[in-house]
């Protein structure tokens, strides 16, 4: 089956988006419903707050791994593991009624997260160099639009007193499609790519990401200064630092340290850091502003259902639409100029969140604006790591930018537990300042992002526009 343009191409990338939109709706159709799930198992939420740490956790091990066994392998079998995997997950957490087993189930749902970067190797395996760049846009429009249709998705289906096991149905019948979906449209190609895995490696950057991410995510549970928060990051930096003095000493490492630390590729993704710490910012902090009872000055209270389709849904409408057409402005102004753009039109966003939220309209108007940001960094980062690295190197690369998006967002989502934590002695409920605090922050991270990016760009070889630079004989010749 050839992709090289066509239909076939068309029928590839409309099966790789089904396969972005399971990353977007199993990482956030769960959220709304961890009250429900602590009340239905009687659990406290900290315990239950353990079925996102856990997902978390599993994407940071399991993704980079993932991804270089897609570049060295048949990447439609990678695929299809890992949807079994997830389909496994699904099913499990949707029948049992004890919270460590869905604890565990959620941590088999989060090797989900490698599915983003394996879908854009196979794009750039399969697809001509100019058609990558509005494939990867299809992708991201598809990755954000799905978060928000998580969010409607299970508002339908917990309105009321409905059993949260729906939420793990859905996800399960979503994977059995996508996984047809992917045995149906991808291409299987039977090639091997040069080195091999690096396992040692993979168990370092496994352990050290967790545990970091372990220390952001629990940190506010266990105390930022408690023993246990200390001893998680600490341990976390010690790990990293060790892979990393194993990973240059290696021939075939699982992650190239000439490749992360080049210039592009290090700034690109700390600025990836700041666009997921948005992302969440925007999603939790809008979510759970909309949600606050009247009583608190503030808020609309809004329920699931109400918040989701109002307030969250016109602005995921938004994100699809900018993002499908990001592939055309970055075909003609260049990735790095579109991202800036994006992070301009997000700050201008989380700043009207911040001074002006008395209305809906202005909330929608302004979460409009916050997911065209989100929409066109997700089209643009992956173009800009794409153009950085060889054929050979695209799942890894990708993945570990995927790592530093969950990190943001493990960052943000933090921040926002302990801002909202603070409640008033009067109501009980978070001051206001405490949501202007998470919007500011949001507007911030847009514009460190903007600086990074800016200062991004590549000293040996121009990389704005992936379609008009990107040589795959050439970069194979770099990189060898």
């Amino acid at each position: 089956m050839s992709t090289k343009g066509g239909p076939s191409a068309r029928l590839l990338i409309a099966a790789l988006s089904l396969v972005a939109l399971t990353v977007a709706i199993l990482q956030t159709a769960v959220v709304p419903v961890l009250g429900l799930i602590a009340d239905q198992l009687q659990a406290s939420n900290v315990a239950v707050s353990w079925a996102v740490t856990a997902n978390l956790l599993s994407a940071a091990a399991a993704t980079p791994l993932l991804s270089r066994l897609a570049d060295l392998h048949n990447k439609k079998y990678i695929l299809i593991g890992v949807l079994l995997v997830v389909l496994m997950g699904s099913v499990l957490a949707a029948v049992t009624a004890s919270l460590p087993v869905l604890i565990a189930a959620r941590a088999l749902q989060g090797v989900s997260f490698a599915l983003y970067p394996i879908c854009v190797a196979v794009l750039r395996e399969e697809l001509d160099e100019e058609q990558v760049v509005r494939a990867l846009a299809v992708l991201s429009a598809t990755l954000g639009f799905g978060g928000g249709m998580g969010l409607v998705a299970t508002g339908l289906l917990v309105s009321g007193d409905a059993d949260y096991h729906r939420v793990f149905w859905l996800s399960a019948g979503f994977s059995v499609l996508v996984l047809l979906t992917v045995v149906i449209a991808v291409p299987s190609r039977r090639h091997r790519g040069a080195g091999s895995i690096d396992w040692l490696g993979a168990l370092g950057l496994a352990v050290g990401l967790s545990a970091l991410l372990l220390a952001i995510t629990q940190g506010n549970t266990w105390g930022w200064i408690s023993p246990a928060t200390i001893a998680a990051g600490l341990g976390g930096v010690a790990a990293l630092t060790l892979w990393w003095l194993w990973e240059r000493s290696r021939r075939y490492p699982l992650v190239s340290i000439p490749m992360l630390t080049r210039r592009a590729m290090l700034l690109t993704n700390l600025a990836t850091v700041f666009v997921g710490m948005g992302l969440y910012f925007g999603f939790l902090g809008l979510t759970q502003f909309v949600q606050t009872p009247r009583q608190a000055g503030y808020g609309f209270s809004a329920s699931v259902l109400y918040s989701s389709v109002v307030f969250l849904l016109p602005g995921a409408l938004a994100g699809l639409v900018v993002a499908t057409l990001s592939g055309r402005f970055i075909d003609r102004f260049g990735a790095r100029p579109v991202l800036m753009s994006g992070a301009l039109t997000g700050i201008v966003g989380f700043t009207g969140l911040a001074v002006a939220h008395s209305q809906p309209w202005q909330v929608i108007v302004a979460g409009i604006a916050t997911n065209a940001y989100i929409s066109l960094a997700y089209g643009a980062l992956p173009a800009l790591v794409v153009s950085e690295v060889g054929p050979g190197e695209t799942g890894v690369a990708t993945g570990v930018n995927a790592i530093a998006r969950t990190v943001g967002s493990a960052m943000a989502a933090a921040m926002v537990a302990v801002l909202l934590s603070r409640t008033s002695g009067r109501t009980g409920l978070p001051p206001e300042g405490a949501f202007n605090t998470i919007f500011v922050a949001g507007a911030v991270t847009a514009a460190l992002a903007t600086v990074l990016i800016a200062m991004s760009k590549g000293r040996r070889r121009r990389v704005d526009s992936p379609a008009a630079t990107v040589d795959s004989r050439a970069m194979n010749h770099e990189w060898g």
